[in-house]
Formats: C-alpha cells, sequence, structure tokens
C-alpha cells in the first residue's frame, strides 16, 4: 500500500474532524443550538466532546507516517522539527487569543490589549505541548514504554485529581485539582472566563491525560502503516477501539467521563471511539474502495491547521464589524437567516454557511497544490 493510499484515511479522519469542528464553532447564536453540537455542561459526553480529542488522535496518528522518515536523519533533524513545530504551534494559538491586539481605551480611543490578560493556555497550545511530549516518548522509548507511560499518566492523573481536589468534590469546576495547579502558575487573569469563572478547560495539569490521545493515534497509525488494510488488521482495530470504550464506561464509575477536566475516562472513550471511526473508514476506503465521497473532507484534511486558523480569525473579524445596531454574525443570522428559518434552525443553517464559506478557501488552495506544513 502506497503512502497516498495509506493517508487517505487519515487525510479523510482530518477533513471530518475539522468540518465538524467548525460547525460546532460557529453557530448563528450560542443561545440556542441542536443538543449533539453542544459540550456535556459537565460530566458527561456528546459527539461534540470528541471534535477536540480527534485532533489530537489525527495529530498522532500522522506522526506514525512521518517520524520514521526523519528519525534516521540524527537527532539534530528530530531536534528541529520537533521545537521548531511546537514553538509555531504554541504561539500562533497565543496570538489567536490576543488577537485583535487593540481594544477601545477607557478615555477613549484605542490601546494595545494587556499581555497580563491574555489567555496562554488553549486549544492550539494543547496541541503543541501534547506533540512535543509524544515526539519525544516515541522518538527515545519503544512503543512498549508508551503504551506504559500512556497507563501511568492516566492512573496518575486519577491519583492527582482525586488526593489535591476538594475533598468533598474533587471532580467539580471549583474544586478540581487543575484549577488550583492553573490558579497557581498562571494567575486567574491569564486562565479562560467563558464558564462564568476563571477556569481553563485545556488547563496545565489536564494536558498530562491528553498526551495519552496523541500516542493513541501514532500506536493506531503504526499499527495500520505496518498491517496496512487487511480484514485482519480492520478486525483488531475494531476490538481494540470496543475494548477502549468498555475499559472507559467500568471507569466513568469511578472518575467520571468529562471533557472540561479531560478525565482519564473521556481519554479512553475518545480513543476507542476514534479507533473505531478509521477502522470504518479504513474498510469504506481500502476494502471497499468507496471513495466518491472523500474529496469534500479531503479539502478540510490536506490542510486542516491552516483552515482551523482562517476559520477562527473570519470569525472574530465578523464580530468585529458593525451591522446595524450589531456585528456582522449576529446581522446575518438575525436579518437574513430568521426571515427563513427557525431560530434553532438558522443557527444551524449559519454554521453550516460559515463551515462551507472555509471549506471554499481549502478547495482554492487545494486546486493550486498549495498546503500549508508547519
Amino acid at each position: 500500500m502506497s503512502d497516498s493510499q495509506r493517508n487517505l484515511a487519515l487525510d479523510v479522519f482530518r477533513g471530518i474532524t475539522v468540518c465538524f469542528m467548525i460547525i460546532v464553532n460557529s453557530p448563528g447564536t450560542w443561545d440556542i443550538m441542536y443538543a449533539p453540537l453542544e459540550h456535556a455542561p459537565w460530566h458527561g459526553f456528546t459527539p461534540t466532546d470528541l471534535v477536540f480529542p480527534s485532533f489530537l488522535f489525527a495529530v498522532g496518528n500522522a506522526m506514525a507516517f512521518s517520524m520514521y522518515k526523519y528519525e534516521s536523519q540524527g537527532e539534530g533533524v528530530f531536534w528541529q522539527k520537533t521545537i521548531k513545530r511546537t514553538v509555531i504551534i504554541f504561539l500562533i494559538g497565543y496570538l489567536l487569543y490576543w488577537f485583535p491586539f487593540v481594544r477601545e481605551a477607557d478615555g477613549g480611543g484605542i490601546e494595545l490589549k494587556p499581555l497580563a490578560e491574555t489567555r496562554i493556555l488553549g486549544v492550539l497550545q494543547r496541541i503543541a505541548l501534547c506533540y512535543f511530549f509524544a515526539s519525544l516518548i516515541i522518538h527515545y522509548g519503544s512503543k512498549k514504554i508508551a503504551i506504559w507511560f500512556s497507563a501511568l499518566a492516566l492512573v496518575g492523573y486519577w491519583i492527582i485529581s482525586y488526593v489535591y481536589g476538594d475533598p468533598n468534590d474533587p471532580y467539580s469546576m471549583v474544586g478540581n485539582a487543575g484549577l488550583r495547579l492553573d490558579l497557581f502558575l498562571f494567575g486567574e487573569k491569564h486562565l479562560y472566563h467563558g464558564e462564568g469563572i476563571a477556569f481553563d478547560p485545556e488547563g496545565f495539569l489536564s494536558t498530562l491525560p491528553s498526551i495519552v490521545n496523541v500516542i493513541g493515534g501514532y500506536l493506531a497509525g503504526d499499527y495500520i502503516r505496518r498491517h496496512g488494510n487487511s480484514y485482519e488488521g480492520i478486525a483488531k482495530l475494531l476490538l481494540m477501539g470496543s475494548l477502549l470504550i468498555f475499559g472507559a464506561l467500568t471507569w466513568n464509575m469511578a472518575f467520571p467521563i468529562n471533557k472540561k477536566l479531560w478525565t482519564s475516562s473521556f481519554v479512553l472513550l475518545t480513543v476507542g471511539i476514534d479507533v473505531l471511526i478509521l477502522g470504518a473508514l479504513i474498510y469504506l476506503t481500502e476494502i471497499l474502495r468507496r471513495r466518491k465521497w472523500t474529496p469534500f473532507f479531503l479539502v478540510f484534511g490536506r490542510n486542516p491547521l491552516f483552515i482551523y486558523i482562517i476559520a477562527d480569525l473570519f470569525l472574530t473579524v465578523m464580530f468585529m464589524i458593525p451591522s446595524g445596531d450589531d456585528n456582522l454574525q449576529s446581522a446575518i443570522y438575525s436579518d437574513v437567516l430568521l426571515k427563513i428559518a427557525s431560530p434553532i434552525n438558522a443557527s444551524f443553517l449559519f454554521a453550516v454557511l460559515y463551515m462551507l464559506l472555509c471549506w471554499s478557501v481549502g478547495y482554492i488552495l487545494d486546486k493550486k497544490k498549495i498546503y500549508v506544513r508547519v
């Protein structure tokens, strides 16, 4: 199986992830949405909760097809590539939270947004950190060591969360150990405030179990690279995915599935589901050869990071552009889409149209064979 064939299912997997990520991040209004497009309020799981861990899984999956190619080139090449990617992705994530860099000053005019109030961690920052640590573990250790690290990280995170969390409720938003560590390391102003309090769902402590999502993707990708698209290989993927989901549901009784805390049971659940999805995609695209539906998602999958960035930037710019008494995003939803659909359908329609706008940018890049790599 050639690299291009071997990467088809992965590119489609990445494309589906980015497509869904844009839809759930850009509703016409956050006041009314279909339930599957919302995150679980706290404990629990929705399809939307699968998006971010799937992106991490795809990062690891891609590493299985790239790392072995340059590892033989020496330590210098490995460290150069790894540090470069980590720094660039982390910095882009930080700048996205700082953007548009200026704000209206109290006395009129504009002023530079203070770095002292800018969120430090976040989605891209977590991707960067997980990629970095997973790369070190995989480069300097065997697959067996990666598995042992994953087991120790998940169990260790459970123990830390229980021991250092609030004795009355260690897994609550205000009593979890991760929040206490983030407040100590970064301070309240550098954390996410979208939950109504200073609490970062991409906090420092919960980065530890999220590394396992990358390692899980790497192990799955390495297995696919070595065993190809055989029925036996797909069957073993499906079996492993099912076992991981069973383990997650069992662990959930003691350490609840929770995306915002990135609990160990959440890791097992999401890796298990991703393994099942990837196995199904390989079966569809390689065994059954049903590929007519794949080009749409390949547009996203071939430029995932760049499209994610422009999707975030475009939406921020739309909020900044005034339109009547509101901004451009709200005007499109209220003055256009609400006239042709019910509020919940108008909100969903905005998200779909915005996703298609981002897709069109990716389509142009794909046609010109422009692929933005870090």
